[in-house]
């Protein structure tokens, strides 16, 4: 029996957040549920500049978190590129692949990292239960094809993905598979909200472990909600807070994107080993 070795990466500095409660929660239900040995362990790389070892683990799952991606001296910055170059090279290298799941903050600084286009940060903070658009590559692409298009997704980020670099994604195989909501009174563009770096490696700008527990646990701090009735207005805000236990929004997108992602990571990793 293989035992499938999982690293959480908590890139949260320290701050309270419900996203990392919900990736631990998913993580777990997923260990509790796999006929295999699921190991998890957890890594404070921001704050205690823990970090794993791309050999040591099978799945990485990096949170989002507060701040600019952009580097700002830390020691910690250099090893989260070292890790990001080390994940990529094994997996160009080898058979057994390494699987990992970027969000917001960190999927932020992969896209700085790879020179993907301009992450800049944006006007206005934003907070609230989006939209989300699948690009045409998306549609039938296995972590989305049970959602609706759009779908609903926690969107909390200071900072922005936009104006991709078209030739840089084509050199190195990626694709972009999904895009904020659409604004045609305001002339800006759309933000990246998804991208598949590679077969194994895929990113969200959105929060897709999100719950309405969390969310609302979120709406006590008065820059979210500010945020989200500034973004939303009053009456959207509302109706926003009514609709939070919907079935068939973030309940839903909650319930298919990671767990989906461990059970393909584990499935692959499983069956790379079975033909060693």
């Amino acid at each position: 029996m293989k035992e499938i070795r999982i690293a959480l990466l908590d890139m949260n500095y320290n701050h309270v957040n419900q996203g990392m409660r919900n990736i631990k929660e998913i993580s777990e239900r997923f260990k509790e549920y796999n006929e295999n040995t699921v190991n998890i362990t957890y890594f404070d790389v921001r704050y205690k500049n823990e970090m794993p070892n791309v050999k040591d683990f099978d799945i990485f799952l990096s949170s989002g978190g507060p701040g600019n991606p952009h580097k700002e001296g830390y020691e910690w910055e250099a090893k989260y590129s070292t890790f990001l170059d080390e994940l990529w090279n094994h997996n160009k290298k080898n058979e057994q692949k390494k699987y990992a799941f970027l969000i917001c903050h960190s999927f932020q600084i992969a896209c700085i990292h790879w020179s993907l286009g301009n992450i800049c940060k944006r006007n206005s903070y934003s907070f609230g239960v989006m939209p989300i658009h699948k690009t045409d590559e998306a549609k039938k692409y296995f972590l989305f094809e049970n959602l609706p298009n759009p779908f609903y997704a926690v969107d909390s980020r200071a900072y922005q993905f936009i104006e991709p670099n078209v030739e840089r994604f084509e050199e190195l195989g990626m694709e972009i598979m999904a895009l904020e909501k659409m604004r045609p009174h305001i002339h800006r563009e759309r933000a990246i909200m998804a991208v598949k770096f590679s077969e194994e490696i895929f990113g969200t700008q959105f929060h897709p472990e999100a719950d309405p527990f969390g969310m609302m646990e979120n709406l006590k701090d008065e820059t979210n909600r500010k945020a989200m009735i500034d973004n939303y207005g009053m009456e959207k805000y509302l109706e926003t807070i009514d609709r939070m236990n919907d079935e068939d929004k973030i309940i839903l997108t909650q319930a298919q994107i990671l767990p989906r992602f461990l059970n393909f990571a584990s499935q692959q990793i499983l069956k790379e080993v079975s033909l060693c």
